[in-house]
């Protein structure tokens, strides 16, 4: 807790034989990052046939699955399975190489992938033909206004036929020009849809050279007849029979493709995923160097997985290895990866910290300070024990249900429920479930504070809370510095703003009497001195960093303000639903009481609508909080994050033959 999972540097080097057995075992512990090695006396290691022919079926596998998914019945599972999502079942494959690997997708594809292609390629040949009946419906549609038999609107052995739209302002400027440039040879019939001329031009062949570029020059948009004889009503009625008959076609042939996926389904993402984990090792391999011999490896693991790692390696290549435990020096601190290490109840809010970005290897996880003050500054700002209760349960359906994913959900909702903790515990203090609702009801509540009517002294709290999580964060900053040596940035820096934090907070103790007021002018005045001596670093901008560093601090101080801003916004949007319930709740028309059925409607809607918008508001500036002000004060979340090479399985599992 507060520090990274200590790591250590793995080199190796075997016999090429046991290269993609000892690949695979790392890939299915997934506790190694393996980092690129350039050595001068050896080659980079590439992918062989085998790794190749993967990333080939991969993608080609990808294809079938997005196929028969379209065809495959969803269980529609509902609520329920948004909250206890089941766990799904996992095929097991027993390892033995990357060669029988392959040998046996192509096997399985041999025998699937035909009927999967042939299905596929009838449903796409009839769902074009259906497209262009349904385009030559439409065409014929248009050329229905002007009822002329379809045979006569195709061209003849010396008569060009030429239909098509043309604008309506275009239309007579269009007909004049080319009878014009036509001398009269022309003949045309036309028909006006809305801003448009439907049109068709009969034009000697011979002449068809000089007419297109007049058609051209009008922006005549042409229209392709469709085949058939007879006027266009009668076409279409041969067309639509056409279509029923194609739509049988379809269904059948859907029927099929149902068939397969329900057949072939679950096999074909089966080997998807194998396919893609072996397309993952092979991306892995530009990583490693080689000999004619022998390849060579480095990587990064925790500490504590040395022995059950080792222990694996040594299985995997009978002993046939080299390996040489490097511990990190001074040099690597900014390219040592960072996993964070906390305690499971701790462990949740890892995500908020890594949403910043991960500590470096010689700084200091915030996470546990993090889980209590995030958990906190959301209680503040949500402040009702409703709320807090109503977040709090779905929080713990969710934690129960997808416990055994260990999913984002489950971390998120992990969150939720010690947020729901402190939101209870803090409305309590304030007296408010659903605001003022039992009060409006006749209830004596108890109440320490009351959000509304003790704004000024909500706001002296907030400030007042302000001032500890700055000075926690200095002074959690100055520990780091001193410890990684950092003595002069550490007093300047951190201790500068820990004199003037103290100062404050006693300047205002020093008002009621607790504190000499010298005590606080002491330790104020020294803080300003070390700020003033930590500016004049910045040479001649020193004057204007002075001010811009001061008020900046002002400005993190006063941006604590949002506990009490968002704290009186949950109450005063409560206090508006219960008043507006309250005026409708004596409505009657005759003896049926309405306003007790539309009041508890509008109490329940607005209750739950507010527990929303607000709970999503103390979500982010919680975050904020923490991200802008907190971190700013000694976090950099400049380190590299833990990538261990890791196969992702959710429906294979892989039994490694040795």
């Amino acid at each position: 807790m507060f520090k990274p999972e200590e790591m250590v540097k793995i080199e190796l080097i075997s016999i090429n034989r046991y290269k993609d057995r000892l690949l695979t075992y790392l890939h299915e512990e997934g506790v190694v990052e393996i980092r690129e090695l350039d050595v001068e006396i050896a080659q980079k290691d590439v992918p062989n046939e085998f790794y190749r022919k993967a990333t080939s079926y991969s993608i080609g596998i990808s294809r079938l699955v997005e196929f028969l998914k379209a065809y495959k019945e969803e269980k529609k599972g509902g609520i329920k399975e948004f909250f206890f999502p089941p766990m799904k079942s996992k095929k097991k494959y027993t390892y033995k190489s990357i060669e029988d690997l392959v040998k046996d997708v192509e096997k399985f594809l041999e025998e699937v992938e035909p009927q999967i292609k042939q299905v596929e390629g009838k449903i796409s040949s009839i769902n074009t033909e259906i497209e262009r009946i349904k385009n030559n419906i439409a065409v014929l549609e248009l050329l229905s206004a002007l009822n002329i038999d379809v045979s006569y609107l195709r061209p003849t052995e010396k008569i060009e036929i030429v239909v098509g739209f043309v604008d309506r302002d275009k239309y007579a400027p269009l007909v004049e020009e080319l009878t014009k440039t036509l001398e009269g040879k022309v003949a045309y019939v036309s028909k006006e849809f809305k801003a448009r001329y439907l049109v068709v031009f009969a034009i000697l062949k011979r002449d068809y050279d000089r007419a297109n570029p007049v058609l051209a020059k009008y922006a005549f948009e042409r229209i392709e007849v469709p085949e058939g004889k007879g006027t266009p009503g009668e076409v279409i009625r041969e067309y639509k029979h056409q279509l029923v008959e194609k739509e049988k076609e379809l269904a059948e042939a859907e029927k099929e493709a149902k068939e397969l996926a329900r057949k072939y389904y679950d096999d074909v993402v089966f080997y998807q995923e194998l396919m893609e984990n072996e397309r993952d090792k092979a991306n892995i391999l530009n990583n490693l160097v080689r000999t004619n011999m022998t390849f060579a490896l480095l990587g990064w693991l925790p500490r504590r997985d040395i022995p059950r790692v080792l222990e694996g390696i040594k299985r995997v290549t009978e002993g046939k290895v080299y390996i040489n435990i490097k511990e990190p020096t001074k040099e690597e601190l900014d390219d040592i990866p960072i996993k964070l290490k906390n305690p499971k109840f701790i462990a949740p809010f890892e995500m908020l910290t890594e949403m910043f970005g991960v500590p470096k290897y010689n700084e200091i996880d915030p996470t546990p300070i993090l889980a209590f003050t995030y958990s906190f500054f959301f209680g503040f700002m949500l402040t009702d024990f409703m709320y807090g209760l109503l977040i709090g349960i779905i929080a713990a359906l969710l934690v129960k249900g997808h416990k055994h994913l260990q999913d984002g959900t489950w971390k998120f909702a992990n969150i939720l429920l010690w947020s729901s903790f402190f939101t209870m515990l803090l409305g309590i203090f304030f007296g408010s479930y659903f605001g003022n609702a039992l009060d409006l009801a006749g209830f004596h509540v108890w109440r320490k504070l009351d959000a509304m009517r003790d704004a000024l002294m909500v706001l002296e709290i907030s400030l007042a809370i302000g001032l500890m999580h700055l000075f926690l964060g200095y002074t959690v900053g100055f520990i780091v510095k001193i410890k990684n040596g950092e003595i002069k940035d550490a007093v300047l820096d951190q201790l500068t703003w820990m004199f003037i934090i103290l100062g404050t907070a006693l300047f205002a103790l020093s008002l009621a009497g607790m504190v000499p007021l010298i005590v606080a002018e002491a330790l104020f005045g020294i803080g300003l001195v070390l700020f003033v001596l930590s500016e004049l670093r910045n040479g001649a901008l020193a004057i204007l960093m002075i001010i811009s560093d001061f008020f900046g601090f002002v400005g993190n101080w006063l941006s604590y303000a949002r506990l009490m801003a968002l704290a009186l916004a949950t109450s005063g949007i409560a206090m508006v639903i219960n008043i507006i319930v309250q005026m409708i709740w004596g409505l009657k028309i005759g003896p049926v009481p309405l306003g007790i059925a539309v009041g508890l409607v509008v109490f329940i809607g607005g209750q739950i609508f507010s527990t929303a918008i607000n709970a999503l508001g103390a979500f982010v500036h919680a975050l904020r909080l923490h991200y802008v002000e907190f971190f700013g004060t000694f976090y950099s979340g400049e380190g590299k994050r833990f990538e261990p090479f890791k196969s992702r399985r959710e429906i294979s599992e892989i039994e490694l033959e040795i």
